[in-house]
């Protein structure tokens, strides 16, 4: 089972919608840091992560932020859910929020980096938080993310793999957002690449940081 599918199943308490302080503390953190990491991708100005690209596409026509923008796609992606049959959790619900405030919060905060070596650096650094925060919060197993829980609901609706599902729907978002005037480049491709590796490393923190009682 793949770690989004994981989590999508209830954890040990048995609901998707009850969190222990400590639990509820990882799923913030790991949201958190998931959107400062996308936040830090848009600031080296290298090329986005495809839903992103699509953010500041939407953002260029519309008076809403990048951050405003990804929660607006996050709600219409759940009206999508209502024809699927995926149970959305307390981690599909801050999801939604909470990374689109974390983006918008990081792009407030940081400035342009000048020269192309510390932009690299500032995208290596938001790959890495992407991808660990990722890992975390998925390990709360509270429910999926909007756009995974799409994810999940036309893989059981159309009986197509996983993989193909997240590469269509990937790219999908990433044309429309292109065609809308979003970034893509370097930084695109180097999401793709890296993002699996370092959501693997946060999944792994995650569980090593976490008692045993959740």
């Amino acid at each position: 089972m793949s770690a989004v599918a994981e989590s999508a199943a209830p954890p040990a308490s048995g609901s998707l919608w009850r969190a222990g302080p400590w639990r509820l503390l990882r799923l913030v953190a790991g949201l958190w840091l998931f959107g400062t990491g996308e936040g830090l991708v848009v600031v080296a100005a290298l090329g986005n992560s495809p839903w992103t690209v699509f953010a500041q596409g939407l953002s260029e026509h519309t008076p809403l932020s990048i951050g405003a923008a990804t929660i607006v796609t996050s709600a219409v992606l759940l009206l999508v859910w209502t024809q699927l049959d995926v149970r959305p959790g307390l981690g599909t619900i801050a999801n939604a929020l909470i990374i689109g405030v974390a983006i918008d919060v990081t792009l407030g905060l940081c400035g342009d980096p000048h020269g192309l070596p510390l932009r690299i650096a500032v995208l290596l650094a938001g790959l890495v938080c992407v991808g660990v925060g990722s890992g975390v919060y998925l390990g709360c197993r509270l429910g999926p993310g909007p756009r995974d829980g799409l994810m999940l609901g036309l893989h059981a609706r159309t009986g197509w793999s996983i993989a193909r599902l997240r590469t269509l729907i990937e790219l999908s978002a990433l044309t429309a957002g292109v065609l809308l005037g979003g970034r893509a480049g370097l930084g695109t491709v180097a999401f793709a690449l890296f993002v699996g590796p370092a959501v693997a490393l946060g999944l792994r923190l995650g569980e090593r940081g976490a008692p045993a009682t959740g």
